[in-house]
């Protein structure tokens, strides 16, 4: 068998792309709405690192699906470009002296090789770079719209600090109370921010989402994260010495328990908590205040952790009896959470429970049903001891309450949100310059808009102050300058924009990547948006999405974008993983440090057995694996295959170089029947039927992104007209044509080799005969240790390997194995597969 001469094939049809820009696309008003299709990739921050296998997967998918479009006529826009501010290159910077601009631009060199070398068909024309004046320059634009409309505001207040980054963080960008980027434990601290009015956006943000097609789970997590709840805002009058201040508000979703509220609490940092403290109580108040800023907000809120609190001195009056109830201070208040206020009913929280049966505060039942002497009772049941509320049932309760505090004015039926204003100050160099200036007669001014891009200047050191200033704020000739008002002295912001800025629109500015006069030219943002497919993983689902969601919103009220919603279509790629071997302390061990002897694996150094278990590639782990050396011994098309064959394009799958090989042996097949002489003869009816079946299948499975049965129906192709001793034209050239898209340098160079001078990148796609394709049909049951788990439906006579592979290739199937070893296979044709596992 003659083996796929991939090292010479793919280089030659990767510089023909390029040099005859196939792939480059304009904008045609012949072409209806309907027949143009923008495929989005999340584009990539160009780290150090470069790509591993796992980032190549979604731009596959999204690579297949184009190729497959523009030979179904459609005019199809599939941009790339970088994601190219953020920490990473400054932090190396501090480490090495390297300017970022000098180490994002040779990552960038790199990056860009590499997705090369895997043959999407990318309109590199359109490329984008966050990092270059000409594109922050509309960044820059677009931050002065939103300050514009009163959406962007200075404030000093209390935020998620990173010691180690040495700059705020926004409420998204921590994890469990660590830093997303570096794993440390976040810190509070009141500095200087900008920060964005999202809050504003918060209904519509939610309501939207209903008409995305969107995977369920990631709306949820939007919603989840917005938040929205509705209840009441009740006032609480202070009392005694603290009755001057005013009254405070608490927002609960649950009014109908005011007869239960026995105590208040405040978060440590609430502005009333200094103030109403009493000279008994307020070294005690201040001690615990500071006790408190050293914590992160996870640390606060662990709902395991022993509850404490100081009291104030102070009292409030319940609105609804009157009585006069103790404000404490307590760290699991947040203020960044509703009021930084709540009313405390123990009765019915278990949390509030536990606090006032530690301080010896009062617990009073409103609701029946529970032993408030035992927990707190979380469920519904009618109201006692709340006066005229009693025998109600909740929402007949609640709604009572509220028009009695309505009518006293002493409350409100309002709505809420979890959702906090955006922190869009950083402390950090490497950003983009926010294009304001503070100026002592006329406050903040805007930079003109006609003197953008206000300039990231090259600095000498990159290191962060730690003291709420970048390291701008030491390069005075930048930083001093002239009020564009009054022609006074002035200052410029010092704070850089996150690393969220520029991927908010980057979408808007493929469109129109040149534009010197505008982010967008109108009539091509109307010709190509909405976005029909973006593809990118899900840990994006609540950052980078809800911010891009956001500012697009923001555009459309402005009129400067024709779509409410950027993004009409999202499909999350599984993470593709592979194997790792664990301690049993659950700790992971590196793979050069790991002894395998058959089954057993232990740890070198302390020969601990190990268990085989599936995770992350990492760096640390040593099991990262290279595609520049797939590439090279396999070649970029068996790569691209492989991937989109392990299983469905949503689920997490490890990587198994047994199963690329499989693949590449399939091409080195294919390969193989093109090289056997060409045959203008009709084929046999039953491979007329067999390329039917295949062309129909191919169709349909690449259309609805289902593309590991389409690449299993190919090899069931190639396994029946194997034996022929001659190449079919007739057959062939369909084939080649629905194999293209997946292995486009192998297909580009079979279309060569049938006699054709062009590329087949807009050549019509095959159509099927339904009377060919139509056939009789058997049921196959799948097994899994002899238990039925799916059934599939097969031609008669589907050989036993194509009915393993149709097998491993369905969803529910594939489940079952992952992360199983398969002893066994049992397949028999036209009944069942059945798999045995340990």
């Amino acid at each position: 068998m003659s083996k796929y001469p991939f090292q010479e094939i793919e280089p030659r049809w990767q510089k023909f792309w390029e040099e005859n820009k196939t792939f480059k696309v304009t904008e045609n008003p012949a072409v209806p709405k309907d027949r143009r299709c923008y495929v989005l990739d999340m584009f990539p921050y160009p780290s150090g690192a470069g790509l591993h296998v796992g980032h190549p997967e979604g731009y596959t998918a999204t690579d297949i699906y184009c190729r497959f479009l523009r030979m179904k006529g459609y005019s199809v826009l599939h941009p790339m470009g970088f994601d190219s501010f953020g920490l990473p290159a400054e932090n190396y910077a501090i480490k090495t002296g390297t300017p970022p601009l000098s180490t994002t631009e040779a990552n960038i060199k790199t990056f860009t090789g590499q997705i090369k070398s895997l043959g999407f068909s990318y309109d590199w024309d359109r490329e984008v770079q966050t990092h270059t004046p000409e594109y922050y320059r509309w960044t820059q634009w677009i931050f002065l719209q939103l300050y514009k409309k009163g959406l962007a505001y200075e404030s000093d207040m209390p935020i998620n600090w990173c010691s180690d980054c040495k700059t705020g963080l926004a409420n998204e960008e921590v994890k469990e109370g660590k830093c997303e980027r570096c794993g440390k434990i976040v810190e509070r601290r009141g500095i200087r921010q900008w920060v964005l009015k999202i809050t504003d956006y918060a209904e519509e943000l939610l309501t939207s989402l209903d008409d995305l097609d969107w995977p369920e789970s990631i709306k949820a997590m939007q919603r989840n994260w917005i938040g929205r709840s509705e209840g009441a805002n009740v006032s609480f009058s202070l009392a005694g010495e603290s009755a001057g201040y005013g009254k405070l508000e608490v927002y609960t979703t649950r009014p109908d328990t005011l007869f239960g509220a026995t105590y208040m609490v405040l978060a440590p940092e609430h502005p009333l908590t200094e103030k109403i403290s009493t000279k008994n109580q307020r070294s005690a108040v201040m001690e615990y205040i500071r006790m408190a800023s050293r914590k992160s907000d996870m640390e606060r809120t662990d709902l395991a952790k022993d509850k404490t609190g100081v009291f104030t001195g102070a009292y409030a009056v319940n609105p609804v009896n009157g009585q006069a109830i103790p404000i404490w201070i307590s760290d699991y208040i947040l203020i960044s959470y509703g009021t930084g206020a709540i009313m405390a009913v123990p009765g019915h929280d278990q949390r509030d429970w536990e606090f006032a049966r530690k301080f010896d505060l009062p617990i009073v039942e409103v609701l029946q049903g529970g032993n408030i002497a035992k927990e707190a009772f979380l469920g519904d049941g009618p109201h006692i001891n709340s006066d005229y509320l009693n025998g109600l049932g909740k929402q007949e309760a609640i709604d009572t309450v509220i028009a009695w505090l309505e009518k006293e004015g002493r409350g409100y039926r309002t709505i809420n949100y979890k959702l906090r204003d955006w922190i869009f100050s950083r402390q950090r160099y490497w950003g983009e310059p926010i294009p304001l200036i503070h100026c002592p007669k006329d406050g903040i001014v805007p930079v003109p808009e006609d003197e953008l891009p206000l300039v990231l200047p090259e600095v000498r050191k990159y290191e962060p102050t730690g003291t709420g200033e970048s390291p701008l704020a030491a390069m005075e000739s930048w930083v001093n300058c002239t009020c564009p008002q009054c022609g006074g002295p002035a200052k410029r912001e010092t704070n850089t924009m996150p690393q969220w800025a520029g991927s908010c629109w980057y979408y808007l500015r493929y469109i129109d990547p040149r534009n010197g006069t505008e982010f967008v030219d109108k009539e091509k943002e109307r010709y190509w948006m909405p976005v029909n497919l973006y593809v990118g993983g899900a840990e994006h689902a609540v950052l980078h999405l809800l911010y891009a969601r956001f500012w697009h919103h923001v555009l459309y009220d402005l009129k400067l974008v024709s779509t409410a919603e950027p993004f009409s279509r999202l499909i999350n790629q599984g993470m593709i993983t592979t194997f790792a071997y664990m301690r049993k302390d659950k700790t992971l061990v590196p793979t050069d440090e790991v002894s395998i002897d058959g089954d057993r694996v232990t740890e070198t150094a302390t020969g601990e057995e190990l268990e085989q278990v599936i995770a992350k590639m990492s760096k640390s782990l040593k099991n990262v694996i290279n595609p520049n050396e797939i590439i090279r011994d396999y070649g970029a098309d068996s790569m691209r295959m492989y991937e989109m064959f392990m299983g469905p394009l949503e689920v997490s799958m490890p990587w198994q170089t047994n199963g690329l090989a499989g693949v590449h042996r399939f091409l080195n097949r294919v390969w193989d029947i093109a090289s056997r002489p060409l045959s203008e003869d009709t084929p046999p009816p039953h491979l007329l039927k067999l390329l039917h079946k295949t062309v129909k299948k191919a169709d349909l499975d690449t259309d609805s992104l289902n593309f590991n049965t389409a690449i299993a129906q190919m090899m069931i192709f190639i396994n029946g007209i194997y034996q022929e001793e001659n190449c079919f034209r007739k057959l062939w050239e369909p084939f080649v044509l629905i194999l293209a898209p997946y292995a486009p340098h192998l297909g580009e160079e079979l279309w060569r080799m049938l006699g054709h001078t062009d590329t087949l990148a807009y050549e019509p796609y095959p159509q099927w005969d339904e009377a060919l394709a139509a056939d009789e049909e058997k049921e196959i049951v799948l097994q899994v240790n002899g238990k039925v788990r799916s059934k599939l439906t097969v031609s008669p006579g589907t050989s036993g390997e194509d009915l393993e592979r149709l097998a491993r290739s369905d969803e529910k199937i594939h489940d079952w194995l992952n992360g199983k070893t398969v002893m066994k296979v049992i397949a028999v044709p036209d009944k069942l597969v059945n798999f045995v596992v340990k």
